[in-house]
Parts: structure tokens; sequence; C-alpha cells
């Protein structure tokens, strides 16, 4: 499994690994050498060498795509860039950089990556060289938040996952008649229960058994009660642990999502089948002849996990809509998700023309007809995806009031993909309540990264 992030290691071919503006500041150190980040603001950068190097976590198909979305750039812009794939990147770039060897582009799986570095001073500001106001205006609306650090953003996203997205068999939906648009978290109750009263199933198809990595989809629930409770402000706080974990608002979507998963009849398998069930086979009960159960709620990745015959045929088989708001919630409608974020170790011409083309809407043409690959551009010609189910969950991005980063991701990866996993493994199974288990988690909180966190995303 890839560790450094979980819409990309939880795709198909990665499962056999699970088995087995205010713009203040400026960086320090602006003796250090040639092209590195500490010029950054301090003047004109410096003259390319007509190469720009490359790192990044994916491969296989991912990196024959990129490389694809590349191609005609190199041809008309003359720079020969070099891609590495590492599936450690997390690690391998922080030793690159140690080495005093990075690579002129680092491609961040999660945002904690990006904010050690710019703790560092080793990647340089995007204000530094790319038109802030104008990619601020093209992209999801709260992307950029997630990789600011003390008032100024070091990364921009070339790669977008969604994640509140509610999928349903279509032609099971079609034929009973359901409404299948709720706007509010009661509107999804009433059509859980509608669900029920008319077929005698489980509305919910809930998997979370992963060996290992068991936990994550539950912190994904928690992500998405905390946004739509108590909207995008209270959650930056909730995870860059400026409140603390324990704090009653968190306790609140413990217990909103303990009511959908433990409410009887509400879930296949019920609460120890949400345990027991491999989250990539949730669904498959719901293209049955006779459906077990209707809705998953997952993120875009989900597809590579439906039946074969359902993917040959995902418009006619498949239905999708947004994970809704909270009637007395939130006002406005979030979405929760992830993504790349390309940041600049160096500071050169060439450098940042590649940064310019990576974070623009111009980028990944290729990749999106391929399949598997959204932008985080509103701008972005939807035309290029494969299929209207893609162009459905595209546009779930572009019409949300605001984007929010993947909380665990965010969090010291000792909490993150530690104790918040294990505590909701705890919490699913019965054995804490959602009190006892977020007191546990804030407890076992790392004292260094509260103190390192206490201003990231913070754009006061």
């Amino acid at each position: 499994m890839v560790a450094n992030s979980r819409w990309r290691r939880l795709a198909p071919p990665a499962i056999a690994a699970v088995a087995a503006l205010t713009l203040t500041g400026c960086l320090q150190n602006p003796d250090a050498g040639r092209g590195n980040a500490a010029a950054a603001g301090v003047g004109e950068p410096e003259e390319g060498d007509g190469s720009v190097s490359i790192m990044g976590a994916f491969g296989g198909d991912e990196e024959a795509q990129f490389l694809a979305s590349l191609e005609e750039f190199q041809q008309e812009s003359g720079i020969s860039i070099t891609y590495v794939s590492d599936q450690d990147f997390t690690n391998t770039v922080q030793v690159r950089v140690n080495a005093g060897d990075p690579p002129d582009i680092g491609l961040f799986p999660q945002p904690g990556g990006v904010m050690n570095m710019a703790d560092a001073g080793h990647v340089v500001p995007i204000d530094a060289f790319l038109d802030y106001d104008a990619l601020h205006a093209s992209l999801v609306p709260g992307f950029l938040d997630s990789a600011r650090y003390q008032g100024r953003v070091y990364a921009a996203p070339m790669r977008m996952a969604v994640k509140s997205i509610v999928w349903y068999p279509k032609q099971a939906a079609e034929e009973a008649g359901w409404d299948m648009e709720p706007e509010t978290l009661a509107e999804l109750q009433e059509l859980a229960d509608q669900i029920r009263a008319d077929t005698g199933a489980t509305p919910w198809c809930i998997g979370w058994q992963a060996d290992q990595a068991t936990g994550w989809v539950g912190t994904d629930w928690i992500e998405e009660y905390m946004l739509r409770l108590h909207g995008p402000d209270v959650y930056d706080d909730w995870i860059y642990h400026r409140m603390p974990f324990n704090d009653e608002l968190v306790v609140q979507a413990f217990e909103a999502y303990g009511e959908l998963a433990n409410k009887e009849g509400n879930v296949l398998g019920g609460s120890q089948g949400i345990l027991n069930t491999p989250f990539g086979d949730a669904m498959n009960p719901a293209f049955r002849e006779d459906p077990g159960c209707y809705l998953m709620r997952q993120g875009n990745f989900a597809t590579g996990f439906l039946p074969d015959d359902v993917q040959e045929n995902l418009d006619e088989e498949v239905g999708t809509f947004i994970f809704p708001r909270a009637e007395d919630g939130y006002d406005g409608q979030p979405i929760l998700g992830a993504g790349d974020l390309a940041a600049a170790f160096s500071y050169d011409t060439d450098t940042i023309e590649v940064m310019e083309f990576l974070t623009s809407a111009d980028f990944g043409g290729p990749w999106a007809q391929a399949g598997g690959w959204l932008s985080p551009h509103t701008t972005f010609d939807l035309s290029l995806y494969p299929d209207e189910t893609t162009r459905g969950i595209a546009q779930m991005a572009v019409d949300a009031d605001v984007f929010r980063y993947d909380g665990s991701d965010v969090m010291p990866r000792e909490v993150g993909s530690g104790t918040f996993w294990t505590g909701m493994v705890e919490f699913q199974a019965g054995d804490k309540d959602a009190q006892q288990v977020v007191d546990q988690i804030e407890q076992q909180w790392p004292e260094e990264a509260a103190e390192d966190q206490s201003d990231v995303g913070d754009d006061q």
C-alpha cells in the first residue's frame, strides 16, 4: 500500500499491498545555493538550463498518462522533463532534500509534506512566481488553503479526488421511482427509510475492512460530518489541532455518523458487518437481481472496484449524488477530497514555466480522457472526461461552496493513519463510545506536532 495518499493507494492495484490573501513573510537563508527556494521573492529567477526534474508517487498507467499530458508542452516549450516515480515519495523526497539533491518539482500526495518543506525553507511560495489571484479564481473554492502555511501558499493542485459521493444502482432506483437528489442529511435519511420500506432491504452498503488499514473509511465519514455540521472554519481548527480532538463538536460528528451506521436495519451486515466487509466489495450486493443494499458513500476511485459488467456500462448502471449538507449546520455545500500538490524546490525560468502548466486548466487532457484523473479547476473542459458519471462528479466539485482536504491526511501520521484509524474501529465495534475515542486520540496527539501545526492552514 502506498503510504502517502489514501485515495491513490486504495486504487485496485494497491489492494494486494494493503493485504500484504494575506501573503506575508519571506523565506530565510537568502545565501543558499543556486535556484534554492530561499531565493523566492528576493529577485528575478535564474535562467533555466532547458531541463526540469519532477518527482511523484504515482507510477504504472498513471505515470504513462501523466507523461502523455506533458508531451505537447515539452514540444512547444523546448523544456525536457524527467519524471521519477517513487511510491515512498514522502520519505524519499526528504532524503534527497537532506542530501542537497531535491527534484525541481515535487508532487505531494498530502499537504503535510508541503508544510514540512515550507517550514524548513525548502520550497518556494507560489505567489513568488504564479498569478495567485487567477489561480485562486480558477480552482475549486478552498483548494489552495490546503497548502497554506503562516499566511502563504507553498503548492498548487495538479490533480483532484472527490470523496463526498453517494453511489447507487441506477436501474433499481429508477424502477422504484425514488428521488435520488436529497438536498439535506434529513432528506437522505428519508430516502434510506423509503428504500427500507419499499424493498425490505438495508439501504446502506458500508465496508471498512482493509487489513492493517481498517478504519480509514471511518475517518472519512467523520470528516464529512464535521464539514456539514460545523463548516470549514471549525473543520480547519480541528484538523490542524487549533481545537482539541475531543471537543464536543467532534463528539457530535461521531454520534451523527453512529446514528446512520448503527441504526437497526440501516446497513447491510449491521455494525459488525461494516468492519468485516472489504471496502472494495461494499457495493457489490447493490447490483444483484434483488439488491442487498443501495447506497454507498465513497470517493471517485470507487468505480475501479465495481463489478466488471458495471464498469463496462457505467453511465447506465450507476447513479451518483453529492453527500448532502446538514439542514441546521454549515450554510452551504462542502465537498471532501484530496489531490496531488505541485511544489517548486528550484527557482528558475524553466521550473516556473512547468509549474505554470502543471497547475493550469490546460494540463491533463490525455489523462482525463483515459480516466482516473480529475482536474481541480472549475474551468477545465468537462467534455474531455470519458463518461457522464465522471463529468457529473467533476461538476459536483465545481458547484460546491467549499473544498476541504481529507483531514486524516493532514493530521500527524501518528494520528491520521494511527490513533484515528484504530479509534474508529473501536467506535464501530462498540468497544468505546464517541467520548472515549476522542479523549484517547487527544491524549495521544504528538506534542511536537501540536506546536508545529498551530498556524498551519491559517490565512489570518
